[in-house]
Order: C-alpha cells, then structure tokens, then sequence
C-alpha cells in the first residue's frame, strides 16, 4: 500500500538546479524546455519509461498523487508524443483509478499547463479509446503549481538506487536531493536501467559516449557494463 509522503518545502513546478552535473552546459537553452505532468499508478514505472525517450531532459517525482513531472526539448519531442508515450506506458483503463483518493493514490492523470496542451491530451486520450474494448479512465486536468511538491529522496530515480546501482548514484557527486532530483545524468541512466536489460548495455555505451561524467561514476559505470556484457 503506497504510503503518503510527507510535503517537501519544495515546489516540483518551480524546482530550479544550477549543478553542473545537474545541468550541465549542453542542454537545451531554456527557451526550448517545457514541463509536462502524468500520473499512472507506480511513479518509478512510469519515470524509467520518460526518461528513456529521445528529448527528455530532466524528471522528478511527487507525492501525494504519485505523478511525474517531464522536462523536455519541445524541438526533439512533442507534447502529444509524450500523451501518446505516457498513454502506451501504463493501462489507463484500470479501473483501480477510480478509487483515487478514497483507498489508493495512484490515479491515471494528464495535468496540462496551456489549453493547446489540454487539447493535445484530450486528443491522445481519444485515440486510446478508440483501440481498446473498455472506458479509458484518464482524467485530464488543469495543473495547478501549488499542488506538485518533490517527492522524498529515496522515492526518486527508483532504479538507480538500487544496491547494485548505488556506486554510480554516488559517483555522480550531487551534494543534495534536490540536485538528485533534478539531475539530467541520473535521469537518462534510470531510464536505462529501469528498461530492457538486453538493451541496457548497448544504451549505456551510448550515454557514456555522449556525455560529461565525473571520473568516480564513470569507472562504476564501466564495471556494471562489463556486468551486463557478461550476463547478456
């Protein structure tokens, strides 16, 4: 049973990190980032699914609801290729949903900033129900900046803090939470990790090829690829 998290001080919408390893200089210039929040039942599913796709930036988790809040390069992804992405993710016909707010809070939730954005999600919403036999249940709502707060630490990036994982967690020298929370490198590796393990390796050849990675989390890097090599 998901036990409610206590509220973070800190305001998911307004979340800013200045790390380098949080941000660091090579990504998109803010005029190109926009935010989009999903919630489908287990936030650690659904944040390993985000942040693996291709234009997906940054990510971080709430309470409460148990959403997942997106950064993305809107020139790399659209905002309906996200509704479509987050629709594919989960089963938005449980009907488990519906009790949101009585014995669960887990719910299947598009919250949208813009009314364009509510169109789009209303739109992929339709879509969805037009390939399944049973009621889609998502609820599409207008977002709402004072009711996202951070998630508690060991609530974040699920996957990369599993045991085997936690060297290259600390690797990434993040002084704080809130630099965990809203790190670009320890998003795209939870995604990895959080996927398919026969696709992990290759993945993380890529990602360390491609980007800036403390000297510390790369060496355990290497080691856990040589794990994956081994055991593929």
């Amino acid at each position: 049973m998901y036990t409610l998290l206590s509220r973070s001080s800190t305001n998911l919408i307004d979340l800013d990190i200045d790390d380098d390893h949080s941000c660091p200089s090579y990504l998109p210039p803010s005029e190109f980032l926009k935010d989009a929040i999903f919630a489908g039942g287990a936030f650690w599913e659904l944040e390993a699914v985000f942040c693996s796709a291709d234009g997906v930036v940054l990510e971080g988790k709430t309470g409460h609801t148990e959403a997942v809040k997106v950064t993305y390069d809107n020139r790399r992804i659209t905002y309906k290729s996200l509704c479509k992405l987050f629709f594919e993710s989960h089963d938005p016909t449980n009907k488990e949903y519906l009790g949101f707010g009585l014995n669960t809070h887990w719910r299947s939730a598009i919250f949208y900033a813009t009314e364009e954005e509510g169109k789009r999600a209303r739109e992929s919403k339709v879509e969805k129900q037009m390939k399944v036999n049973r009621r889609v249940v998502t609820v599409i709502l207008k977002a709402s900046t004072q009711s996202f707060y951070l998630a508690e630490c060991h609530y974040q990036k699920h996957y990369l803090q599993l045991p085997h994982l936690l060297r290259v967690s600390e690797g990434l020298a993040l002084r704080c939470s809130l630099q965990f929370a809203g790190s670009h490198l320890a998003c795209k590796l939870n995604g990895i990790f959080g996927g398919e393990k026969r696709k992990a390796a290759e993945k993380l050849v890529c990602f360390m090829n491609i980007n800036q990675i403390p000297e510390q989390a790369k060496k355990a890097l290497q080691e856990v690829l040589l794990d994956l090599q081994l055991s593929s």
